[in-house]
């Protein structure tokens, strides 16, 4: 079978705020910009990768979550246990710096895991785990 990830989805509290997150900080291309009423769909991914999308919504947008889920969702983003994201890079040392020089809420500094994995992570501004991985 010849299968890729096309999309992945992250909820965002504020469109405004995430799209400086993974603009400014992480260096994505803004690829999409959707409104309705008072929400915005926002389309992101990395340069030279045009086939790699993280698609940032408003975690409530569906209108099959009830107003108790809607609470439970938000309140896993504010505790960062709702959804992460896995980014991988050939120096975490260099992006990292890079990184946390634009403020961002850091939760690891690059680190060598048992595992043989040396990672960092920090958070977006919708509370959501974003891991960085170093790859050979």
């Amino acid at each position: 079978m010849d299968i890729s990830i096309n999309a992945s989805f992250l909820p965002h509290l504020s469109a405004d705020d995430s799209l400086a997150f993974y603009r400014d900080a992480l260096g994505f291309e803004l690829r999409k910009d959707v409104g309705y009423a008072d929400m915005r769909w926002l389309t992101v991914g990395p340069a030279g990768q045009p086939d790699v999308n993280v698609v940032l919504y408003p975690p409530t947008a569906d209108p099959n979550i009830t107003e108790a889920e809607g609470t439970v969702i938000t309140e896993m983003m504010a505790k960062g246990t709702f959804a992460t994201l896995m980014l991988a890079t050939p120096d975490v040392d260099a992006a990292f710096a890079r990184i946390q020089a634009t403020g961002v809420d850091v939760l690891q500094e690059p680190t060598d895991q048992d595992w043989g994995m040396r990672d960092c992570a920090f958070r977006d501004p919708a509370g959501n785990t974003i891991r960085m991985q170093q790859m050979p």
